[in-house]
């Protein structure tokens, strides 16, 4: 065994020590902590840092092995993004539109920063998951229809995942028949070995797989000039609702909701705590520059790979694009789109499957945690075979009701997320559950824009679908309409909490949403420094964690925000209802 030590220590043990998963400690009396395992140290595949550690007076290289060890949560949920279905949908979108939806990719860099920074904290500062903070503050109704809609989701994308798997390997000679079955047994057999360390590591090898996608791309010689002209924001072809459901589908499969509950589970899983937030936001970072960079590759492998061929604007599946690279850049090339998709399939099975078992777990409050055997966590591990067994079987439908399946998912999330990131916005302002942690005015004027961007193309979309003849100029005008409304109403969160902050500040000190009353230092912060108060609030901050959820009143819901939600409800279910709709006419037609 190997060591950095101070007062604590970071130790990276061998891979054949099992003394990393230490097990479940004792709960700390008030906690919001609902599994034992969530309590200890921090387990990652590195190596692990002791609970009681922290980062100051430690030298480059051993903040660098903290966040070796720290990084996990960001980076895998956000290599889950590029799934099936998100492999799908870049390269629908290059070899459809070549690079002229690039554009969507980049304005979602901020979306996906803020949403995920939101459920970080939100992870680390309560250490409970996403479903069981929405139960506990909202109530059993809206915490139903939030699970609910995760679960149906999550369900069908996992039907995707397992067709990932079908037409990879299918394309490598290997029947359905042994592709699924295989790929659901394996599936199982990566979480149910009650070790989070051994889990996290299979999840690095895989990852480890997708640096094929630089050489894939490098393959059919996209240019410079070619993609940067994709920046621009436009609407390729004619302007319909085929367009807009494949932008959607690329806002679902890029910022999904399952992400969400996710990744704040497994911040909880891992154990880390606000002491380590900054090292989950580098882990978030390093995860979203590699996500982006596979998107952009996927949809070049296809703008450039089958541009100006017979194939050029006739996507119909992942597996067709393997075989028109097959025939137009190389069978080798082929081949290499075929283990991408195999290996996205996996990593997006294997997420998304724990996203909703986690969620299980919060709603029912019961152990849920990859640090547990399948005998300690039966539910845990049985909703997960569950799950896969019912959507491997789902797999093995008609094709045209897979192509169905797979059309709808990626949309179907888009038109969602509005409403999961309603509620993640409301959590992290929350000030009795996130207390210093929570949302400042300009978290959130960001996060109001980034939710009013998605309401408005998720309602483009359904109008296109009423009226499929509507000009371009039209709609142009209604996306400028939307925009606009969006950046003033953005601004005006921005000056309400910029006033209140500035009314509230002459009677604090500045702590952001500090109760300083609970400070037994506070009679020695007049005699400090602006840097040594600055370190104060930021110990403060480390320290601070949500108390027992049972000991908290519930949010009073204003008659304004219920009826806020309830449209918001109701527009989205008749938003889904279009979706499912187009997606059946074109089965159809």
């Amino acid at each position: 065994m190997t060591s950095i030590s101070t007062e604590t220590t970071v130790e990276v043990l061998p891979r054949s020590s099992t003394a990393l998963d230490t097990g479940p400690q004792a709960v700390p009396n008030g906690s919001a902590v609902l599994d034992s395992a969530h309590v200890g140290d921090i387990v990652g595949a590195f190596g692990r840092i002791r609970r009681d550690a922290t980062s100051t007076n430690r030298s480059l290289w051993q903040r660098l092995r903290m966040l070796m060890v720290i990084t996990g949560p960001g980076l895998i949920v956000m290599f889950g993004d590029n799934d099936a279905g998100g492999v799908a949908t870049y390269t629908q979108a290059g070899q459809n539109y070549g690079m002229n939806l690039l554009w969507t990719l980049a304005l979602l860099v901020p979306v996906l920063y803020v949403n995920q920074e939101m459920v970080l904290r939100l992870g680390a500062v309560t250490r409970v998951g996403h479903a069981r903070l929405i139960f506990e503050r909202f109530g059993k109704f809206w915490g139903a229809f939030s699970v609910g809609d995760l679960l149906l989701l999550n369900a069908l994308t996992i039907v995707t995942e397992f067709i990932g798997v079908s037409l990879a390997l299918g394309f490598l000679g290997c029947p359905k028949t042994i592709a699924i079955p295989a790929a659901a047994v394996l599936l199982f057999a990566a979480v149910a070995g009650g070790s989070f360390r051994r889990w996290e590591q299979l999840m690095f090898v895989l990852i480890a797989v997708n640096i094929a996608i630089i050489p894939l791309a490098l393959s059919v010689h996209p240019t410079v000039s070619g993609s940067v002209r994709g920046l621009i924001p436009q609407l390729p072809g004619e302007p319909n609702s085929v367009v807009l459901m494949v932008i959607m589908a690329i806002v679902g499969t890029t910022v999904a909701p399952w992400q969400l509950f996710f990744q704040q589970s497994n911040v909880v899983d891992k154990r880390i705590t606000p002491r380590w937030i900054p090292y989950g936001r580098a882990d978030l970072v390093i995860g979203i520059v590699a996500v982006m960079g596979g998107a952009i590759a996927l949809m070049a492998t296809t703008a450039f790979g089958l541009g100006g061929t017979s194939a050029a604007g006739n996507f119909t599946d992942a597996g067709a694009v393997a075989l028109h690279l097959s025939d137009h850049a190389g069978r080798g090339i082929g081949v290499l789109f075929a283990i991408i998709l195999l290996d996205a399939s996996l990593i997006g099975a294997n997420c998304v499957g724990l996203a909703t078992t986690y969620a299980l777990g919060d709603a029912m409050g019961k152990p849920h945690s990859l640090h547990w055997k399948i005998t300690q966590a039966p539910l845990f591990y049985g909703s997960y075979a569950a799950l896969l067994a019912v959507s491997a079987a789902v797999a093995f439908s008609p094709d045209h009701v897979l192509g169905l399946i797979t059309q709808g998912v990626q949309a179907l999330a888009g038109v969602l997320l509005p409403s999961a990131t309603v509620f993640l916005v409301l959590l992290c302002n929350d000030r009795a559950v996130m207390g210093p942690w929570a949302n400042s005015f300009r978290q959130n004027a960001v996060a109001s824009m980034i939710v009013w961007s998605l309401v408005v193309l998720s309602l483009m979309l359904t109008t296109v679908t009423f009226f499929p003849h509507l000009s371009t100029a039209t709609l142009v005008s209604g996306l400028a309409v939307g925009g606009v409304i969006g950046v003033l109403g953005a601004a005006a969160v921005f000056a309400v909490g910029w006033y209140t902050e500035r009314r509230n500040a002459e009677n604090t000190v500045p702590f952001g949403a500090l109760d300083l009353d609970q400070v037994e230092e506070l009679e020695e912060l007049p005699k400090l420094t602006r840097r040594e108060l600055r370190a104060f609030r930021n110990e403060v901050r480390a320290r601070w964690t949500t108390p027992a959820l049972a000991t908290l009143d519930r949010p009073v819901m204003s008659p304004l925000r219920r009826m806020g939600l309830f449209t918001l409800r109701g527009y989205l279910v008749v938003a889904c209802v279009m979706v499912v709709v187009k997606i059946v006419q074109a089965g159809l037609g």
